[in-house]
């Protein structure tokens, strides 16, 4: 296997440039179709969920929905308050939008397989510390709903960052915890090679805690219902990016819908496997993309359910389960796994 040191990691496979290039259009790709289908299925399930109907006029059975508001957001006209600071009220976005991206291109869809004569790895980069990586993006991405706040010169927006401020940071810390435990019984940070790890056995088993806590997290991470009180409405009219509209907007939409994808695909790579079947079951090479992604709209369904069953919490509550409960908990399963790794070597 091809080894390359560059300047951030050391990358354990790489292939020529062009197709790095080829590999980044079709992750860009499927991801911009795949946001349209997750929220038509969204707003669906919702209304399942909750007794009332769905989307059902634009389109045959409402399908068209996402591409009609797609085109409603981008004919708005393009404003915002005589108070904000223009650059950084239009950079902010796009931080939100290029770090949830960037976060995909580590995630492995497969394993390296042959395609045209030439061995292709089914993932963007393979570095050797994955899970650093992702939530290295994770913070860059912090910067840019505090700068959409800041920047947009108004206090709710102001507010509303902040609040994210504490939320995002409260959580990650119990979400980075909820991996120690996988990293330590994988004995790497690659994520293809957590992945070979769980040949024998799926991570959910040994750290079903780990996988609790992480799933709570990503929750709160996500700014998805019963954690979404960085945009509480009800509170702070839209949060962080109340004075935004039209395409804006929609980027801010559009990366937290990429991170729950993103934490969906994570799960799915350090607890259930990856492309791995159970019972040792081994399809073709090509089958292994569908299978992630097969698994991660499990994932993302149960996020839709979640949002439609749960009420959202006061932020003293938020706050409190973060701190004096998830917090302990991921550290009490990061030493058991310790104490065990120790005592069967």
């Amino acid at each position: 296997m091809n080894t390359l040191s560059g300047p951030l990691a050391e990358v354990s496979y790489y292939e020529p440039w062009w197709i790095q290039i080829i590999k980044a259009i079709v992750i860009f790709a499927v991801i911009l179709q795949v946001q349209p289908i997750i929220i038509v299925g969204e707003r669906k399930g919702l209304g399942r969920f909750q007794g009332r109907y769905g989307p059902n006029r634009v389109g045959p059975f409402g399908l068209a929905t996402p591409l009609a508001d797609i085109i409603k957001l981008a004919t708005k006209e393009q404003f915002r308050p005589d108070s904000s600071i223009g650059w950084m009220f239009a950079l902010a976005p796009v931080i939100s939008c290029v770090t949830a991206i960037g976060a995909i291109a580590i995630i492995p869809f497969g394993d390296t397989q042959d395609i045209f004569g030439t061995p292709v790895g089914l993932y963007g980069i393979d570095v050797s510390i994955g899970p650093l990586f992702v939530f290295a993006m994770g913070a860059v991405a912090f910067y840019g709903i505090m700068l959409g706040g800041f920047s947009s010169g108004s206090k709710y927006s102001f507010l509303g960052s902040m609040r994210a401020a504490a939320q995002l940071i409260s959580y990650e810390v119990s979400q980075g915890l909820a991996l120690v435990g996988v990293v330590m019984t994988a004995q790497t940070l690659s994520l293809t090679e957590i992945v070979h790890a769980q040949q024998g056995m799926w991570y959910i088993v040994p750290q079903f805690a780990g996988f609790l806590i992480f799933l709570t997290a990503s929750f709160a991470e996500t700014n998805r219902a019963p954690f979404d009180l960085v945009e509480a409405d009800a509170e702070l009219v839209g949060g962080y990016f109340t004075e935004y509209g039209g395409t804006r907007f929609t980027a801010y939409l559009f990366a937290e819908y990429i991170n729950m994808c993103v934490v969906s695909l994570i799960c799915v790579t350090v607890f259930l496997g990856g492309w791995l079947l159970p019972f040792g079951i081994h399809p073709p090479g090509w089958v292994d993309p569908f299978i992630v992604l097969g698994k991660a709209g499990l994932f993302i369904f149960f996020f839709i359910w979640v949002r439609a069953t749960l009420p959202r919490l006061r932020y003293d509550q938020l706050m409190s389960f973060g701190w004096k409960i998830l917090l302990p908990l991921a550290t009490l399963n990061t030493l058991v796994t310790a104490i065990i790794i120790v005592a069967t070597d």
